[in-house]
């Protein structure tokens, strides 16, 4: 199904083209030399909407030189309504230990996949990820951490930390970055090139009307408009809109066909992700569809940077122990990250690939009722290949 007109607005990030920050900054010299292209090389973005619960993500097992077992045990209850994890259901996801205490660490039960990353050397565990003075907001947290701009630099306003390094980078002609979507997330809004917002290549096109048989020459008709905006003043609003519009234009028309070409090409991956038949699973999926096509030598198709969401870490009740909600949510990503990597391996591109996992804030170390309320910092992942990660447990 082809999108909207004005799905296909919002999605190019036309709309607002005129109030988001200019290119300026990224002429110095300086800046461009510190932001280098990424070169044959892949960073995708998973967020964990809704403050995922760090303390029942990466679990103390042991004290070592402190007290954080004793800490965690004190503070969330055992048996029914508990969310306490006891050593025991941890014996078979145990990680390093905290590099502060010494400490035993594991990660969630839940997190099956990920525990045999860890124990490839696939995955970072970063603790203690956060900013200073958090007001507890969702929308204000996910606006800082997408925008890295807690202090509230004002150069810095309406762009993504990911989208300055777009913009530092890439041409409006190019497009460097595809949200699994349907809206350009914050942290890839900058100014100067192109991001596509796509749920899924195979029902992904250009926003024609209803009536097929004139499609060539409505094509050839906003191909020129296009062209025409495209040469006005370079940096302008009207060369941003005409070359956002003709890359556009051209990812329609090469984009969807990358659906077929792996399903055809990797039915065994295409169904593992099936199997798991979860949200991140499936957004995964997409992502590896467009990295087979650039790896691939796909025409027209050039995407290294993809970001896409998970919801349901809003967990003040219902959160569970070894079963329940935060098991549920924690296994499809788990599962989820293990069978794109396994993915990306088998196609010889994992070593290219880093994959980041953040979520606004963490939660309370007391429990709530079933669940804990919103806290300040919390775990991150960070999953790649051997040559391209250091795998292991950072951070306090």
């Amino acid at each position: 199904m082809a999108i909207t007109r004005r799905q296909f607005i919002r999605r190019t990030g036309l709309a607002t083209a005129g109030t988001l920050l200019g290119p300026s900054l990224f002429a110095n010299p300086f800046v461009r030399r510190a932001f280098a292209d990424l070169g044959d090389r892949y960073l995708v973005v998973i967020f964990l909407d809704g403050g995922n619960d760090g303390q029942n993500t990466v679990i103390p097992v042991t004290n070592g030189g402190g007290t954080l077992r004793n800490d965690y045990e004190a503070h969330r209850f055992a048996g029914g309504g508990g969310i306490r994890l006891t050593p025991a259901a941890l014996a078979g996801t145990l990680i390093g230990n905290d590099p502060n205490t010494g400490g035993q660490l594991a990660l969630h039960p839940g997190f099956i996949g990920l525990k045999q990353l860890y124990d490839a050397g696939q995955l970072a565990v970063i603790q203690g990820c956060g900013y200073p003075e958090y007001s507890l907001s969702h929308d204000e947290a996910r606006t800082i951490w997408q925008s890295a701009n807690p202090l509230r630099n004002g150069t810095l306003a309406g762009t993504g930390w990911v989208g300055r390094h777009l913009a530092a980078t890439y041409g409006g002609s190019q497009i460097p970055a595809v949200c699994i979507s349907d809206e350009i997330s914050s942290d890839f809004r900058q100014s100067t090139t192109s991001v596509l917002a796509i749920n899924d290549l195979e029902n992904f096109g250009f926003p024609w009307d209803d009536y097929g048989s004139d499609e060539s020459a409505k094509a050839a008709a906003f191909t020129a408009l296009y062209g025409t905006a495209s040469g006005g003043t370079p940096g302008s609003t009207q060369a941003f809109i005409g070359n956002a519009g003709a890359a556009t234009l051209t990812s329609t028309n090469s984009y969807p066909a990358l659906h077929s070409s792996y399903v055809n090409d990797r039915p065994g991956f295409n169904q593992a992700y099936a199997d798991i038949d979860r949200s991140v699973a499936y957004d995964l999926r997409e992502v590896a569809k467009m990295i087979y096509g650039v790896s691939s030598g796909a025409p027209g198709v050039s995407a290294r940077f993809f970001r896409l969401d998970n919801g349901g870490y809003d967990t003040h009740s219902d959160q569970g122990a070894a079963t329940g909600q935060q098991y549920d949510l924690h296994r499809e990503v788990g599962d989820s990250l293990k069978t794109f990597y396994d993915d990306l391996a088998d196609m010889g591109v994992a070593d290219k690939v880093l994959t980041v996992v953040w979520s606004e804030f963490s939660r309370r170390i007391e429990q709530n009722g079933s669940g804990t309320d919103h806290g300040s910092q919390g775990p991150m992942f960070v999953v790649g290949g051997p040559t391209a990660l250091n795998g292991g447990v950072y951070g306090n």
